[in-house]
């Protein structure tokens, strides 16, 4: 089975249990299939940590790590710079499709940077 990833966007509308929550519902509660990298663990934690509190923001985190947590390492990094050049995208979301593309996962979203791009899953905010 395909694996996925949800972008830091979907994590957030998912715990705020926002208007698009059950569209990313599935991806993140499947954590069999799940894949996290590491950055979308530093965008949420900062975001979570920065709107609300500490205890909150840890456990955003807890429930992140139930799924498969995706270093950045040398490969991806390049791989990213790569992607963010031909796509035009920020380095945080360049980091997210070379983790996807590592991984074959589909990445969920409703970042409109990733709109149109290869293996994701979008939704308008």
């Amino acid at each position: 089975m395909k694996r996925n990833i949800v972008d830091s966007s979907g994590w957030l509308e998912y715990f705020a249990d926002a208007d698009n929550a059950s569209f990313f519902a599935p991806a993140i509660e499947n954590t069999k299939l799940l894949i996290v990298p590491s950055i979308s663990i530093l965008e949420v934690f900062k975001h979570v940590l920065r709107h609300c509190s500490e205890k909150q923001a840890f456990e955003s985190i807890e429930c992140m790590l139930q799924g498969t947590v995706i270093d950045l390492n040398v490969e991806l990094s390049l791989n990213a710079a790569k992607l963010g050049i031909q796509h035009k995208i920020p380095l945080a979301d360049s980091i997210i499709l070379a983790t996807s593309m590592a991984h074959e996962a589909t990445i969920w979203t409703q970042d409109a940077d990733f709109k149109g791009l290869p293996q994701v899953k979008y939704i308008n905010k």
